[in-house]
């Protein structure tokens, strides 16, 4: 069934090489996906780079994704749009990596 997924990521920019993967528990007990990306947090780089590598580790074009919330913040929201079966069995994958 394909519709859209709302993904919540927390972007750490600056990083030795851009990786999707792992589980972040914030304070307030919300658990996000860890997009790690080597682009430096400027001129939009790092939110650019993010969007690319869920879209690559979702196996969806970028034009499927998007950054709904927290554009100028670590803590992001992404909307993908694609199979909902596929994008759920994806992000428990990428959860345990």
């Amino acid at each position: 069934m394909s519709g859209a997924f709302q993904l919540r990521v927390r972007v750490t920019p600056g990083a030795n090489r851009t990786r999707v993967g792992g589980v972040w528990n914030g304070p307030e007990g919300d658990e996000r996906l860890v997009v790690r990306v080597s682009a430096a947090p400027e001129k939009g780089k790092a939110n650019k780079s993010a969007l690319e590598a869920v879209a690559k580790a979702f196996g969806l074009p970028k034009s499927a994704v998007s950054v709904t919330a927290g554009d100028k913040d670590r803590l992001k929201t992404f909307t993908l749009i694609g199979d909902l079966d596929a994008m759920a069995a994806r992000l428990a994958a990428l959860k345990k990596e």
